[in-house]
Order: C-alpha cells, then sequence, then structure tokens
C-alpha cells in the first residue's frame, strides 16, 4: 500500500491496534413480533423435536412447494429453520425513548453466532432529541440513516468486532481520528456502565480519503469493563430464557463478506487502523459468470490461537476473516448489488460441526412448519450426471481405463433405458429417491424390451457393475476429489442438500448458501446466508509435535467461489424461466432457458480447471511451510528441493490461472452474443 507523507506523519506514536474477535452482526428490517409470540413458537418446535408431538397439529398442513422466500421475519426463520432462539431483547428504554424494538438471537452456545434484530417500534418515542438518545445503536435515527443510504431496504447493518485489551476502544478511536476521520460517526467513544462502544462507517463512497463516507454500513468496536455476560456485550439488551431442542447444533462466526465500490481502499482502511493483511486473492477473471466479472480479496488479523483440538477450533472466534468484492464488469450479481441498493454486506457466514445434519434438519423444519429457509440451487451436474463413457470405462484411482467394459452401443441403450423409465431425467441426473433395489427392477424391466439381443446379453453379463456406475453417478465428480473418506450416505445428504464441497491439500470445506433475507419482491437485491464445516488435516509437518488445527483450514473455496458466483446467476435466469412461461413469453422463456445452459456449461468446464489450481496452491503451500522449517534447520538441500517444488506449483497455478481465463473469456463471449441477439 502506497502511504503519503501526510499519512505517514499521522501514523507517528500512534497506539498499535487492538486484537479484535467477531461479536455479532446488527441487522435493521422492517417489523418485529413480541418476544412472546417467538417465545410461542420455540415452544411448538421443541414440543416437535423432544416431545414428539405431531407436526400437522402444531402446525397447519404445509405445502413446500408453495414456500415464498419473500416478506419473511428472519427471526421466525432462524427459529425453525435453524434452531435459533431469542436470548435477549433490548431494554423498556429502547422502546419508549429511542422508538425501536430489538432482539438477540443466538444458537445453542451463547458465546457463538449472535444476531442483533431491530426494527421501528409501534409505541412513539417520546422525543427525537439527542439528549434523551441513552443508546445510539438502537436509535430510530439509525435505522433512518441506514435506509436512507440502502434504498429503503432492510439488511446488515453493522458488523461488530469485541475488543479485548483494556483501553483497546480508544485507541481505535485515536487511530481512526488520526488516519480516517471521515469515517468517525460519534465525537467520542460511548461510555457504558459494562462496556465501552465506537462506531465508525465502513467504507468510502469510493477511493479511501480522497470521496466522502458511505452512510450506510458500520463497523462496530465493543469492549467490556469488567466481567460480563455474551449477551451483556451490547448495552441495551437484557436476557430472556430460552430452550433449546435436542437437535439444536451450534454455530460460530467464520467470515463476513461485503460488495463495495473500492476493494483496495476498504482493505487499505481495514489495515491502517487494525493491522489487518490480505489472506487470499481471487485475481481478475478467476470469478467470471457470462459477462459477470469480479475481483475479491479475503482480509483479516493474525490471531495467535493455536490448538490440536477440533472442538475448540470450531469455537475459536480470534480469527477473523472479512472477504470484499468488486465488479469489474457493469452486468452481474455484485454491480447489481451495488447499483441496486450501495455498498454492503453481501452475506454473513457461519460453521458448524456437521453441515450435513444442520442443512438435513432445516429442510425436514421448512417442509413441517411452513418457515424457515430455502438455499440456493446446485446444478446436479457439480455433482455427477449418468453418461454413456461412464457406464462404458472402468475408473481407478481417478484413471479412465483404456478399454471399455461395456460397448459404447450397449452404453448408449443402458443410457436411453435409464430416461425412459425415470431412472434419470433428460439432463442425466439420478433420482435421488430411488434406492438400488429400485433402479435395478426398472433397468431389468426396461432393457428386457431392448431390441438387440446382443446388447441384452451383454447387460446380464455386466449387470452389477453397471447398477455400481449408475449409483456412483449420482455424485462422481464429488468421488474424484473424495474417494471413500465419505460414506455413501454422506454423499448423498451432500447432493440432496445442495451443499458444496472443496478441498485443500488434506482439508475439506462444506459450503451452502441460503437463498435471500430480508427480501420485499422476488428478484431484489437483498443479502443472504452462508453455513459452512471446516474438516481440518489431522497431518503434521514435525512428526514429533501433535497436529495443529489452522484457522481457515480448507481456504475459501475457490471451485465454490465460482460456483456461488455462478449460481446466483443461474437462479435469475431460472426465475425468469418460471415467469416466461408463466406470462407464456415463449421468446423469453426460450433465452432465458440458453442463459441457464451456458450458465451450467461454464460451470461442468471450469470445474476440473478449478480443481487443478486447488491443488497446485495447497501443493505450493505446504512446500512454503516445509521451506520454511528446512531453513530454520539449515538443510541446504531440502531447501533446494523444496523451492523447486515451489516453483513447479507455482508453475501449475499460473497454467491453471490462464486456462480459466480462457474459459471465462468464451463464456463471456457467448454470454454477450446471446444477449445482443436478444435485443
Amino acid at each position: 500500500m502506497d502511504i503519503t507523507e501526510e499519512e505517514e506523519d499521522n501514523t507517528v506514536a500512534l497506539p498499535s491496534p487492538p486484537s479484535v474477535s467477531f461479536s455479532h452482526v446488527h441487522l435493521y428490517v422492517d417489523a418485529l413480533e413480541s418476544v412472546q409470540k417467538y417465545k410461542d413458537l420455540e415452544g411448538k418446535i421443541n414440543q416437535f423435536h423432544d416431545n414428539k408431538k405431531d407436526a400437522t397439529v402444531l402446525f397447519a398442513p404445509q405445502n413446500d412447494g408453495e414456500f415464498v422466500a419473500q416478506n419473511r421475519d428472519v427471526v421466525k426463520q432462524l427459529i425453525c429453520g435453524l434452531n435459533f432462539r431469542v436470548t435477549g431483547r433490548s431494554d423498556d428504554w429502547s422502546s419508549e425513548r429511542e422508538g425501536t424494538d430489538s432482539v438477540l438471537v443466538t444458537t445453542v452456545d451463547p458465546k457463538g453466532v449472535q444476531i442483533v434484530v431491530t426494527a421501528k417500534s409501534s409505541e412513539s418515542p417520546g422525543s427525537n432529541s439527542n439528549s434523551r438518545v441513552r443508546y445510539p445503536h438502537f436509535s430510530a435515527q439509525a435505522l433512518d440513516r441506514f435506509y436512507a443510504a440502502h434504498a429503503g431496504r432492510q439488511g446488515v447493518a453493522v458488523l461488530a468486532f469485541e475488543v479485548s485489551e483494556r483501553g483497546g476502544v480508544d485507541a481505535l478511536y485515536e487511530r481512526y481520528a488520526k488516519l480516517h476521520p471521515k469515517l468517525l460517526l460519534d465525537e467520542q467513544v460511548q461510555v457504558y456502565d459494562n462496556a465501552k462502544v465506537l462506531e465508525v462507517y465502513a467504507y468510502y463512497k469510493g477511493e479511501k480519503i480522497l470521496s466522502e463516507r458511505d452512510d450506510g454500513t458500520l463497523l462496530r468496536f465493543v469492549e467490556t469493563l469488567g466481567p460480563s455476560a455474551p449477551i451483556h456485550a451490547l448495552p441495551g439488551l437484557v436476557h430472556v430464557d430460552a430452550a433449546f431442542s435436542s437437535n439444536a447444533q451450534a454455530a460460530y462466526c467464520d467470515h463476513w463478506v461485503s460488495n463495495v465500490v473500492s476493494r483496495t481502499g476498504f482493505i487499505d482502511t481495514l489495515e491502517d487502523v487494525l493491522g489487518f493483511t490480505p489472506k487470499v486473492d481471487f485475481n481478475a477473471g478467476v470469478v467470471a459468470a457470462g459477462e459477470a466479472q469480479i475481483e475479491s480479496t479475503v482480509t483479516g488479523n493474525s490471531s495467535p490461537f493455536s490448538t490440536n483440538l477440533k472442538d475448540a477450533a470450531l469455537k475459536d472466534q480470534s480469527q477473523v476473516y472479512l472477504p470484499i468484492n468488486n465488479a469489474l464488469s457493469p452486468v452481474g450479481h455484485v454491480h447489481g448489488f451495488i447499483e441496486e441498493i450501495g455498498q454492503g454486506i453481501q452475506h454473513i457466514a457461519s460453521r458448524v460441526d456437521d453441515l450435513i445434519t444442520f442443512v438435513q434438519n432445516a429442510n425436514d423444519n421448512r417442509k413441517l412448519t411452513g418457515e424457515g429457509f430455502t438455499f440456493l440451487g446446485i446444478p446436479r451436474s457439480y455433482y455427477g450426471i449418468l453418461t454413456v463413457e461412464q457406464i462404458s470405462y472402468d475408473v481407478i484411482d481417478g484413471i479412465k481405463s483404456t478399454s471399455p467394459t461395456v460397448s459404447k452401443g450397449c452404453a448408449e441403450t443402458v443410457v436411453s433405458a435409464c430416461e425412459s423409465s425415470g431412472i434419470t431425467d433428460a439432463e442425466g441426473a439420478v433420482d435421488l429417491g430411488l434406492t438400488a433395489v429400485d433402479v435395478s427392477s426398472k433397468l431389468n424391466a426396461s432393457m428386457a424390451n431392448s431390441p438387440s439381443s446382443e446388447c441384452q446379453e451383454e447387460y446380464e453379463q455386466h449387470r452389477d457393475i453397471i447398477l455400481q456406475r449408475i449409483l456412483l453417478s449420482r455424485y462422481s465428480n464429488l468421488y474424484k476429489l473424495l474417494r471413500d473418506n465419505l460414506t455413501e450416505e454422506s454423499y448423498l445428504g451432500i447432493v440432496r442438500n445442495c451443499i458444496l464441497i472443496d478441498v485443500q491439500g488434506g482439508d475439506l470445506l462444506f459450503q451452502i448458501f441460503t437463498s435471500n433475507i430480508l427480501q420485499r419482491v422476488p428478484g431484489e437485491e437483498s443479502p443472504f446466508f452462508e453455513y459452512i464445516q471446516r474438516v481440518c488435516s489431522t497431518s503434521s509437518l514435525d512428526d514429533s509435535c501433535k497436529a495443529i488445527l489452522k484457522p481457515g483450514c480448507g481456504g475459501f473455496g475457490i471451485r465454490n467461489f465460482l460456483t456461488l458466483f455462478l449460481s446466483i446467476e443461474v437462479s435469475k435466469a431460472m426465475r425468469e424461466v418460471i415467469r416466461a412461461k408463466k406470462d407464456g413469453d415463449t421468446a423469453t422463456q426460450e433465452m432465458a432457458q440458453k442463459m441457464v445452459d451456458l450458465f451450467t456449461d461454464q460451470l461442468n468446464e471450469a470445474n476440473p480447471i478449478l480443481t487443478d489450481i486447488s491443488d497446485a496452491m495447497t501443493a505450493e503451500g505446504n512446500a512454503r511451510e516445509q521451506l520454511a522449517l528446512a531453513i530454520e534447520k539449515c538443510d541446504e538441500s531440502l531447501v533446494a528441493k523444496l523451492q523447486e517444488k515451489i516453483d513447479s506449483a507455482v508453475t501449475s497455478k499460473i497454467a491453471g490461472n490462464e486456462k480459466l481465463l480462457s474459459c471465462s473469456s468464451k463464456y463471456m463471449c457467448l454470454m454477450r452474443d446471446l444477449r445482443e441477439r436478444r435485443h
């Protein structure tokens, strides 16, 4: 980062940046129910899960096919969908004097994810004068400011961090006052009986320092004064008792993502005041969907936390990661988000211990209660579809056999029989509701009617192998990555619940994204939630030491990053298909379907390239860590070998990026041609 003479002078004698960790996020919404109504809903959920009460008695019969994601109460969604509970509320002063109501929603571990939700109160405040504002973070004026900067939309208004060092908030105030005074919200730190609070504007409207502040999203820093329960970390909240159902999983903060105008400006600002540094860069052209292109950087602190305990690694919130996106093209989600509602928080990511069960429960709860979340649709081709080649050839350790087990003609007949008998759809995706017995029965019946006696004989000879390959096709792409490290049940749970998988070295990353939250009208830009599971490798560079579980193990999913970006665009195109079909607009429907097909083709073509890039990044990272140890031990021979490994990995990574750029350029041109023909 370039520092001007003026900036250099300002850094003289400044206090060092204090350590920070995740605290909470603060949502501003249209309305809230009473705490009692939320408690009644929680009671019904608990009765269903723990007392086995009939869901149809507790909740009206539901038709999940008619579930509408818009105009939902996010608190109810969290309660029903994810087994969160209301564990705090604003005190009486806020409702009577500040003109707002607030609740705190947490998981079963109150030290994990904390979501504060605030809406304007139905009761009229006594006065709007600043002298009567006890809690500026709960004031009606705060909501008005955010809405004015965000086109009147609901959203994630504040990212809040805990400052553990005594005097840390004062140090941050001094650093902002000297380095970025435009971003200060107040002229002083807010001091309460149990905490100090500093709020600052997160972004500039354009380049740092040169442009004015963006009046929307805030960063909040909270320093507790003396012993305090987690709920009291934000002054003005009081405790509310909560009972969690037996299947509730805790969730913990992992990363918070912004869409901004100046990515480098926000990165530099965070480095200036917090000492954050970039961790991962997704360069230009890497993340692209058709004509839409973005850049993204993950910045964050360098937490000293270290552990070899899985549970401790899950719960640690001292490692802060803040991915930051900016648009490179005048089309696509990130550009549309900023154009429509301004800079802000794209999504909030939290991690859990068992994502497959977490998402399965969320889907089951939604179907039973009619409340909760839907998740971003992922094309089945991401996981695997049935092809003629898969029927013909055996694959051992990722290598296809040189000669077919089943002839091409017979394999084509089998694939056709699978589609005609309902085993697969037209795209080759196997019906996940069918058991192995079902598939065998349907295929046997269909193949018995084959006009080719030779194919019937070949089928009978290889029937068991063919059945295995059909069943494997349900998750064949994932199996290439993970082999026998997951059970068939886990693989099917991943596919059934549209969970994304990425691999980095020995680490795994499981990810899923909800549909938009806080959305009033379909198609409007709005934030969403992400939930992940990090499965850290237990390997160690030094066999004499116990394995250390690294923060952020599994990375940030270069493959999944592109998949998310493409899936957002696919979802938008699919909504256009549905709308056009409903309106009887055949031309628009056909055009939108072609867009869906192009995005899906790009995903399929990019997947193996992304795997190569991910493998190269892993090899480079591992070699660099080993190099540091070799240098410490003055092992010149090993240093030379490791440097060769690093050079080779870097060469592979560059080659992969070039292939990905070529792939992106290809589909950018195809999408542009399609768009121009449309007009």
